[in-house]
C-alpha cells in the first residue's frame, strides 16, 4: 500500500497531519508531521508532508490536482527581519530619523554600512538581501550631495548630543586618525602628511569628538597635511557653539597638545584634562629619590604639583599629577634594555647604525648616550596629567584613561565599518561617505551598549535568522528559524521600552 497523507483531530482541537505508511502484512507505520491551528498552517503542513513522501522519487500525477503537487513551495519574500529591525530601532532611538527628515535612502545606506561595508552601488545589493526596499542608483546619486552638507551632519551631531545628554562641564574626548588614498598626487584635500602607519600616500585627517563613554558626538575631516594639534580647537568650539555650551572639559592625549594648542585652549576658557609631556625628571620625583635612596617608588604613588599662573599669565590655576605604575615601568625598562643593547652593538660595529635614540654621533664618532639612558630609566613608569579643574587626582587620571573609549570607536570605524573611502575621490563624495560612517558608528555603539556584544558579533549572529513568506496553495505562510536564547535576550534589550 502506498503511503498517503491524513489529518486527525487532536484532543486540543488542533488538526494533526500525518503520513501513513503501509506494509505487506497490513500493519501501518504513522509518521507525525505536525499540528495546525488554522487553515494556513494546515496547508503548509500538508505541503511539507507531500514533499517528504516525494523525496528522492519521481513525481506521478495521481489525479489529485495542484493540492497534491510535490514540487517545492514558492518563497515569496525573505528578509533579515531581526537584524534590520534591530538596527532600525537603534537608528530611530538616536533621533536620526527625525534629524534626516525621514530620508529612507540615508537610513538604508547607514544600516547597509553596518551589515556589510561596501561601495555605494553594492550597498543596493546589501539592502535588497536584507529584504528592504532599495533605492535606484540614480536616486542614490541624487541624494548623496545632501549628505555632504555641514547642516546635515550638524543635525546628526545635535541628535547625538541630545542622546548623550551633553551639558555644561561635560567630559568630551578628542582624538584624530588618518585615512589614506591609493593615489599618486594630492589635490589640496587629500595630501601626504604625518601618518602613524608611516605611509607616504595622500591622506585626510579625521577628528572625532565623543562623550566620556566613547559615543560619537561630532566628526570632521581636515586636509591630510594639517597638523593634528591644529584640529582640536576648531572642532570643540564648533561643537560648543552648536549646542550653546559655555564650557566643556576636553580630554586629550599628550600627542595632541603642542604648547601653542594648549595656550589656545586656555585662551578659549576651556576646562581640560591633558596628557603632560615629560622631557625632564620632575623636581618632585627627583626630590623623592634623594629622600628615599635605593628605594622603588610605591606602585600607584601620585605626586601632586600645583602650577599657579605667573604675574603676566591670564589663566586658571593648574595642577600636574605624576603617577608611577610598576607595570608601566617594567614594560618601559624592557624596551630601554633592548634599544641600549642594539645601540651598543652598533657602536661596536657589529650591526649597521639604524634609528636609535641612544646612539650619540659626534662627527664620525659613535657612542652610547648614557646620560639619555639614565634619564629614560628615571622616568620609566611615570605618566603626567595636567588639568585646570579643581579635581582630585583619581578623577583626573580616571577621566584621562577613558580615552581608550574613543580609540575603540576609531577601531570600529576603521575595521567594522571600513571607513576608508576607497571608492570616493572628490571632497563632496568623501564628506558624504563620512557622514554615513558617523551615523553608522553611533548606531553601532548604541547596539553594543544595549546588548554587551560587539557589533560584528551581533551582525554575524542576527543575519542568519531570516523571516520568510511561503506560498502554500492559496495561503501565504510566514516562517522563521527559532532564535537562540542569547540572541533573543539581545533583541529584547534592544526593543524594550527603556531602550533610550
Amino acid at each position: 500500500m502506498a503511503p498517503y497523507v491524513r489529518t486527525v483531530k487532536t484532543g486540543s482541537g488542533a488538526t494533526a497531519v500525518q503520513i501513513v505508511h503501509g506494509s505487506r502484512r497490513g500493519a501501518r507505520d504513522i509518521e507525525h508531521i505536525g499540528s495546525a491551528h488554522d487553515d494556513a498552517q494546515l496547508a503548509l503542513l500538508k505541503a511539507a508532508a507531500r514533499q517528504r513522501m516525494a523525496a528522492g522519487q519521481l513525481e506521478f500525477d495521481f489525479g489529485l490536482g495542484d493540492e497534491a503537487s510535490a514540487g517545492p513551495l514558492e518563497i515569496t519574500s525573505s528578509r533579515m527581519g531581526h537584524l534590520w529591525d534591530a538596527l532600525s530601532r537603534a537608528y530611530e532611538v538616536l533621533g536620526f530619523g527625525v534629524a534626516a527628515g525621514g530620508d529612507e535612502v540615508f537610513k538604508a545606506l547607514v544600516l547597509a554600512r553596518i551589515i556589510e561595508p561596501t561601495s555605494k552601488l553594492d550597498s543596493l545589493r546589501v539592502i535588497e538581501e536584507a529584504g528592504a526596499a532599495a533605492p535606484s542608483y540614480p536616486t542614490l546619486n541624487r541624494r548623496l550631495p545632501l549628505y555632504a552638507n555641514d547642516s546635515w551632519r550638524q543635525k546628526l551631531a545635535a541628535a547625538c548630543a541630545a542622546h548623550a545628554r551633553v551639558g555644561p562641564a561635560s567630559l568630551v574626548l578628542y582624538d584624530v586618525s588618518t585615512l589614506y588614498f591609493e593615489t599618486d598626487e594630492g589635490d589640496g584635500f587629500r595630501e601626504p602628511g604625518f601618518s602613524k602607519e608611516r605611509r607616504l600616500d595622500p591622506q585626510i585627517t579625521i577628528g572625532l569628538l565623543t562623550d566620556a563613554s566613547g559615543f560619537p558626538l561630532m566628526l570632521n575631516a581636515f586636509e591630510g597635511n594639517r597638523a593634528e594639534t591644529a584640529t582640536m580647537l576648531p572642532v570643540v568650539e564648533a561643537f560648543m557653539a552648536a549646542h550653546r555650551l559655555k564650557d566643556v572639559t576636553v580630554v586629550a592625549d599628550a600627542g595632541m597638545i603642542s604648547d601653542a594648542n594648549k595656550k589656545a585652549i586656555e585662551a578659549a576658557g576651556l576646562s581640560f584634562i591633558l596628557g603632560a609631556r615629560i622631557s625632564e625628571v620632575p623636581f618632585l620625583i627627583h626630590q623623592w629619590h634623594q629622600d628615599n635612596p635605593d628605594q622603588e617608588i610605591p606602585d600607584g604613588h601620585i605626586f601632586t604639583q600645583p602650577w599657579p599662573p605667573g604675574p603676566n599669565e591670564h589663566r586658571r590655576d593648574q595642577t600636574i599629577f605624576y603617577q608611577y605604575r610598576a607595570d608601566r615601568a617594567r614594560r618601559t625598562l624592557r624596551g630601554i634594555d633592548e634599544q641600549v643593547a642594539k645601540a651598543e652593538k652598533a657602536v661596536d660595529g657589529k650591526v649597521p647604525v639604524k634609528r636609535n635614540r641612544f646612539i650619540k654621533l659626534t662627527g664620525a664618532v659613535k657612542s652610547v648616550n648614557r646620560q639619555l639612558e639614565a634619564k629614560a630609566r628615571a622616568l620609566a613608569g611615570i605618566k603626567g596629567y595636567v588639568t585646570n579643574l579643581d579635581a582630585t587626582a583619581e578623577f583626573v587620571i580616571g577621566a584621562y584613561h577613558r580615552l581608550f573609549q574613543i580609540e575603540k570607536s576609531f577601531r570600529m570605524s576603521k575595521h567594522d565599518l571600513q571607513a576608508r573611502p576607497v571608492y570616493h575621490h572628490k571632497r563632496k563624495s568623501i564628506e558624504a561617505h563620512l557622514t554615513i560612517v558617523f551615523a553608522a558608528m553611533a548606531t553601532s555603539r548604541w547596539i553594543e551598549d544595549r546588548t554587551g556584544w560587539s557589533i560584528r558579533k551581533f551582525v554575524r549572529t542576527a543575519r542568519r535568522y531570516r523571516t520568510i513568506e511561503i506560498q502554500a496553495g492559496t495561503h501565504t505562510v510566514t516562517a522563521a528559524d527559532p532564535l537562540p536564547d542569547d540572541l533573543r535576550q539581545a533583541l529584547t534589550n534592544i526593543h524594550s521600552q527603556g531602550a533610550h
